[in-house]
């Protein structure tokens, strides 16, 4: 009797190094968006990048849809919430973020993305799914202040960017925070393959609209090999494998949990961008990583303490129990 306990704890344990694994390499995918996003705006336009992007990835959602056992469309009382995080995710972040991206800078891009984790805790309070926990805030605040110190470290110029450019990222910012939240029910009820094959399909239907006015089929096929391969990579790792990996954390964890790999960003962009733009490491890569990774360790920790939330039908948008 004394040993059953030890299976699911055992079994619990190795499904979050999974779930870490997952998201660590989701980071790495993540952190490199930014540098083959700039590299591919520096000749085709943002709206552009955004459209083949979303065209290749839903290329490969459409054959997964194809291929994968069960229902082909979401059940009709789901279309609703399909439609709205397709939307938050396609048209609404993307956008917002590579024309914000385009008029700042990567490193800007990767502070205010910084506050995901704050804005989706924040969230979760807001709508009782969370409750308070001091190690949650101090872990989520000891990370920002992380990510903090590893761009301002290196000077205040190269951390800013036009205001114009850092409101729009912002607003991707408070899409992904939206998304992530209200996925995380969805996600719970179809699970995380088949939820983001049809939120990343939804995405794709959304910006057919503005393939006429921002397609440039001709300029993109002129365009350099470097600017292709970083529609690819975009297209494939960005918005497929990472999509995955970010709607699989969240079937296992907190939205929180999830969001403050977030932080982890500036910290793999710059050692990205040592890697392959020969950028020079400073000691603020080693004080803020520090501090970026002993707020995840202390946010990983906390006890789980969500609100009590009264069961509702799959038709409501959360599993019954």
């Amino acid at each position: 009797m004394g040993a059953s306990p030890a299976r699911p704890l055992n079994s619990s344990a190795q499904t979050l190094r999974w779930v870490y694994a997952g998201l660590l390499v989701q980071v790495c995918i993540s952190a490199g968006t930014y540098l083959f996003a700039k590299r591919s705006m520096a000749e085709l336009p943002p709206l552009t990048v955004v459209l083949w992007r979303f065209f290749l990835s839903g290329g490969v959602f459409a054959v997964m849809l194809a291929v994968m056992p069960g229902p082909r469309l979401p059940p009709r009382h789901e279309w609703r919430r399909v439609f709205i995080l397709g939307l938050l995710a396609g048209p609404v972040n993307q956008v917002f973020f590579f024309t914000g991206l385009s008029r700042s800078t990567a490193a800007h891009g990767a502070l205010l993305y910084a506050l995901t984790p704050l804005g989706v805790y924040l969230l979760g309070l807001a709508r009782g799914h969370e409750r308070a926990s001091r190690r949650t805030l101090l872990g989520i605040a000891t990370a920002f202040a992380g990510v903090v110190v590893l761009l301002l470290g290196r000077g205040l110029a190269e951390a800013s960017g036009s205001l114009v450019g850092d409101l729009l990222i912002l607003c991707a910012v408070v899409a992904w925070v939206v998304y992530t939240t209200e996925g995380k029910g969805f996600v719970a009820v179809h699970g995380p393959l088949r939820a983001t094959v049809w939120c990343m399909m939804m995405s794709s239907l959304l910006m057919l609209p503005f393939a006429p006015f921002v397609m440039e089929t001709d300029r993109v096929m002129a365009s350099s090999l470097a600017a292709k391969g970083g529609i690819l990579y975009l297209g494939l790792l960005t918005s497929v494998v990472a999509y995955l990996l970010w709607y699989y954390a969240l079937s296992k964890v907190s939205p929180a949990r999830v969001a403050i790999f977030s932080n982890l960003q500036p910290a793999a962009t710059a050692l990205a961008a040592w890697a392959l733009l020969d950028e020079s490491l400073h000691w603020e890569l080693a004080v803020g990583g520090g501090l970026v990774l002993l707020g995840v360790r202390l946010t990983q920790m906390a006890v789980p303490t969500p609100a009590p939330v009264t069961p509702l039908s799959p038709a409501q948008g959360r599993p019954a129990t």
